[in-house]
């Protein structure tokens, strides 16, 4: 069932999703800032959490830039995809796992660790191996034009500025960064001084933290500290992966375009192969499935685009930020390495 907000949760959530920030009371700045008390603001987000409207609160960590190798791939499963994607969902860098509408119907993002005794491509084979997967492809990013999961109520033409990349500063992580992350990454405590609480974990006191998750902003390891929602009880209904073939030289002009549109969430050039023949994807969401496909119609031909797809999905196998310098990792690699299967 579809949740009816108020006008006041329509306004946290999309605070929530723009980002909180990394200040101590960082819900009294919120709260203020829409006029209503901090302890009617946590009443409200715990409300809509436990709605499940709301997901998770916590940092967005940029994957690239922690020095994890990633991309997102599609196998073509002809069995029994419920188990295949059981076993894709075992690997500790598996965020986002679907079924989706085309004979590639099982659809992953996968990031394995720097230090990794395996890497990226063997790891995708040995889980295809393990599964009996014949084709598939890995699907690396070759230019982002955006990434941002910031759902708006008002319809997919609405336009957004896209904001130019800020300088970022040199910055190599420290055992005790990777500590920071670790811990920082959990759900955020509902409470007064939400920091106050990893701090403690952590053994270092607040104002030191707050230094340090500010400092991984700049750095550009955070992207930002925010919510995810649970996209069809927030009211979008539709999701549809759009892939593009487009001509090498059309590819900028229509990335930009569509990273334009507060519908369109990721836009990315990704890698071809033998099996894949789309270089363009972008994400759209909306609160009809007719609006998805207007707003996809409607591009196309404008830009004279004739070979594009739509792929829905269908399952949600997983969907979870990955939990960065886990031990996990390492343990999946001697597992799977030791004969571990399906």
């Amino acid at each position: 069932m579809i949740a009816t907000l108020s006008d006041i949760e329509k306004k946290i959530i999309s605070q929530l999703q723009e980002g909180i920030p990394i200040v101590e009371k960082p819900f009294e700045k919120l709260s203020s800032e829409i006029g209503i008390s901090q302890s009617e603001y946590l009443d409200v987000v715990n409300n809509l959490k436990e709605q499940k409207i709301i997901r998770q609160i916590s940092p967005i960590y940029d994957t690239k830039s922690l020095g994890y190798d990633s991309s997102l791939v599609a196998f073509k499963v002809e069995d029994d995809i419920e188990k295949v994607a059981q076993f894709v969902n075992s690997h500790p860098g598996v965020s986002h796992n679907y079924e989706r509408t085309h004979e590639f119907n099982l659809w992953f993002t996968i990031a394995v660790p720097p230090d990794s005794s395996l890497g990226l491509e063997k790891t995708v084979q040995l889980i295809a191996e393990k599964n009996n997967i014949k084709q598939y492809a890995i699907l690396r990013t070759e230019k982002l034009y955006k990434i941002g999961v910031k759902l708006d109520t008002e319809g997919t033409k609405k336009k957004e500025k896209i904001k130019k990349t800020q300088p970022k500063i040199d910055y190599q992580l420290q055992e005790e960064d990777k500590d920071i992350i670790k811990i920082s990454q959990e759900d955020i405590p509902l409470v007064e001084n939400p920091f106050e609480e990893y701090a403690k974990q952590l053994g270092i006191s607040q104002d030191y933290l707050l230094e340090k998750l500010n400092l991984y902003l700049k750095a550009g390891l955070m992207r930002r500290f925010a919510a995810i929602l649970y996209h069809k009880k927030a009211g979008f209904k539709a999701n549809g992966m759009t892939v593009w073939n487009v001509p090498e030289e059309k590819i900028d002009k229509l990335g930009y375009k569509l990273a334009s549109y507060k519908a369109v969430t990721h836009c990315y050039k990704r890698t071809t192969n033998k099996y894949w023949k789309y270089p363009l994807f972008s994400m759209i969401h909306a609160q009809t499935k007719e609006e998805l496909e207007q707003f996809v119609k409607d591009i196309a031909e404008e830009e004279g685009i004739k070979d594009y797809l739509i792929l829905y999905s269908t399952t949600e196998f997983k969907k979870r930020r990955i939990k960065y310098f886990s031990d996990e990792f390492y343990k999946w690699e001697v597992y799977i390495q030791n004969g571990g299967n399906n």
